[in-house]
C-alpha cells in the first residue's frame, strides 16, 4: 500500500490539482502491478503560522511522506530511481511557487503489518493479487 500525506500551506494546489496528482500517484503504481485500491493520498492543508522548518514559521511549504508496504526497493539504485520518479512527478505542481521549501521522504514498512478492510493482502504477484487488482476491491482469498 503507498499511503502519501502531503501536508502544505494554503494556495499551494487547488482542488482539480490534487485530483489530478492522486490520479497520477495511484496510475503509476498500477502500472507497476499494484491494485489502484491500494493506493491511498491524503492532503493536509496546513496554516503557514503553523508550519516550519528550523524552527521558523514556512508562508509556502509542502512535506510528503509517503509509506510503502505492498512493496519494497531492493536495492540502492531501485531507492534512487523512485526518488527521482517522486520528484519528477511532484515538480510541475510545485516548481510554480517562488519561495516553496519542499520536501518528501519514503517509508518502507513491513507488509506483515498491514490489513485492508481486516484481510492480509495476498502475496505479491499472487493470483490473489492479480484478482484484487483487476475487481479493484479487497476480498477473501
Amino acid at each position: 500500500m503507498p499511503f502519501w500525506a502531503i501536508h502544505h500551506t494554503p494556495g499551494i494546489f487547488t482542488a482539480e490539482e490534487k485530483r489530478r496528482l492522486a490520479s497520477h500517484i495511484a496510475d503509476h503504481y498500477q502500472r507497476v502491478g499494484l491494485p489502484r485500491f491500494y493506493v491511498v493520498t491524503v492532503f493536509h492543508e496546513t496554516q503557514a503560522e503553523d508550519f516550519y522548518v528550523g524552527g521558523e514559521p514556512t508562508p509556502a511549504g509542502v512535506r510528503i511522506t509517503i509509506d510503502h508496504i505492498a512493496r519494497r526497493s531492493p536495492d540502492r539504485d531501485s531507492r534512487r530511481r523512485n526518488s527521482q520518479w517522486i520528484k519528477g512527478m511532484l515538480q510541475p505542481y510545485l516548481e510554480r511557487h517562488a519561495g516553496l521549501h519542499w520536501e518528501f521522504h519514503v517509508d518502507e514498512t513491513s507488509e506483515d503489518l498491514w490489513m485492508i478492510n481486516g484481510i492480509a493482502p495476498p502475496p505479491a504477484g499472487s493470483d490473489a493479487e492479480k484478482l484484487w487488482a483487476e475487481s479493484n476491491t479487497a476480498s477473501p482469498y
